[in-house]
């Protein structure tokens, strides 16, 4: 199995990934055999922004949404500031107007010690402004940033936000880590909370390290790194690419892609425990890339009973990877499969976070898969004991896209949002000529 990084760049290859070099592996047009499941496509499918490379390109991770019904997100690449190739990456919004939307270029990365390569979601910090990370920065290794509105009042909608690099890692540190990925979590003192793919000084893990998860506090305006946890490449896991998340005791809990060089090295889910001044890991599961599933790059969720779920991007008595449930019984975690989903082993499957809406349905997508093969859009929902699977929408990779990588948003409504990574629009090339990417909606 290909290691967290080439699963993530395997589509784009190394020109669309500056922190790792790889070699593009052609798009296989294999058609997945039948779902034996029920599939739909009710549903109306909008794409309503595509992307052309000045207002941003390949939108690598999924949305936020505001109160107001307002989308925000990140494109990897674009913008109006070169680095190398494709331009450095956006922050951008998405406002409801009328019968349609309306982007806003939050901000354009310039690159260098400005950093570029958004590779996660943007969220919302406790003090409302937006918080990301990058790929790349004035060290090589990412940063920690945050955007606020102007100050004052713009007299245009392409004002951009006022950016502020909270942290930047070193590019080989073994002892800070680098390439943060995922999604940016926080406690109610503020405190920052994410993962690095990299570092921690691991000899298991060919080199870089097994990855680390790690804490930024403030004090007199200077943010400091603390470590967590390095992850070791063993039971514990390696390469956690999807942040973390907490419960309501204050633990935090996450995914590792795969366990280094040791075996099986299909990943792990683990949580980290405060204790003292320290924090204590505990691997939940181990995955082996059979019948459970393997290789978990999407991150987790919980219910409202405390139930934790989660994908894997391969595995599972279809090969195309499964969705799981992991319930807390006294001291120890149960592993439930919910669902293994149809597809070539070589492809990705579900790679993105779930989202459950108010009656307990879960979305999801997968990179490859669906009619075409080039990404489709799922729901699961529970009925007597076990899951239904639907088939909501699957890419064709024209102007709809293609690659629907990370998680979706969900409206009170049941409108479905998401990012697909690449499209063939008419020829409007990025990267490698796949096309910039599109934002779409799907609605009930």
């Amino acid at each position: 199995m290909r290691n967290s990084g080439q699963l993530r760049k395997r589509i784009f290859g190394e020109n669309l990934r500056a922190t790792t070099t790889i070699t593009v592996t052609a798009i296989l047009l294999l058609a997945l055999s039948g779902f034996a499941t029920s599939s739909a496509h009710a549903q109306t499918f909008t794409v309503i922004h595509n992307f052309t490379g000045p207002d941003g390109a390949n939108p690598p991770a999924g949305l936020i949404m505001d109160r107001a019904g307002d989308l925000y997100g990140t494109t990897a690449y674009g913008g109006a500031f070169s680095c190398i190739s494709g331009g450095c990456g956006t922050v951008f919004k998405l406002t409801h107007r009328g019968s349609g939307w309306v982007l806003t270029q939050l901000y354009a990365f310039r690159g260098n010690q400005d950093g570029s390569h958004p590779g996660a979601r943007i969220v919302f910090g406790p003090d409302g402004a937006l918080y990301g990370t990058t790929e790349s920065g004035a060290s090589g290794g990412g940063t920690v940033f945050k955007l606020q509105p102007p100050a004052s009042v713009c007299p245009s909608i392409s004002c951009p936000w006022t950016k502020t690099i909270l942290y930047s890692f070193e590019l080989e540190d073994q002892t800070t880590g680098f390439i943060p990925t995922g999604d940016l979590a926080f406690d109610a003192a503020g405190n920052i909370y994410g993962t690095n793919e990299y570092g921690g000084g691991s000899l298991y893990c060919n080199g870089p390290g097994c990855g680390l998860v790690y804490q930024l506090t403030e004090s007199g305006g200077t943010w400091t790194q603390n470590v967590l946890h390095a992850f070791t490449g063993g039971s514990d896991g390696a390469s956690p690419m999807s942040g973390v998340i907490f419960d309501q005791a204050g633990n935090l809990y996450g995914t590792a892609f795969s366990t280094g060089s040791l075996r099986p090295n299909a990943g792990t889910v683990f949580k980290l425990s405060p204790s003292g001044s320290s924090w204590t890991e505990t691997t939940l599961y181990q995955f082996h890339d059979s019948g459970d599933g393997g290789y978990p790059g999407g991150g987790l969720i919980f219910d409202s009973a405390g139930n934790l779920y989660g994908t894997t991007v391969s595995g599972g008595s279809g090969g195309g990877g499964t969705v799981f449930e992991l319930l807390p019984s006294a001291d120890n975690w149960s592993f439930n499969l919910l669902y293994s989903l149809s597809g070539n082993p070589m492809d990705f499957g579900p790679y993105g976070k779930l989202v459950m809406d108010s009656a307990g349905n879960l979305y999801g997508t997968t990179v490859y898969g669906g009619a075409h093969n080039w990404g489709s859009v799922f729901k699961l929902t529970p009925s007597n004991g076990g899951w239904i699977y639907t088939d909501l929408y699957d890419f064709a990779n024209y102007s709809d896209g293609a690659f629907p990588y990370d998680g979706l948003v969900v409206d009170a409504n049941g409108n479905i949002y998401g990012t697909a990574e690449a499209a063939d629009n008419g020829g409007q090339g990025c990267g490698v000529g796949l096309g910039c990417g599109t934002v779409w909606e799907i609605t009930p």
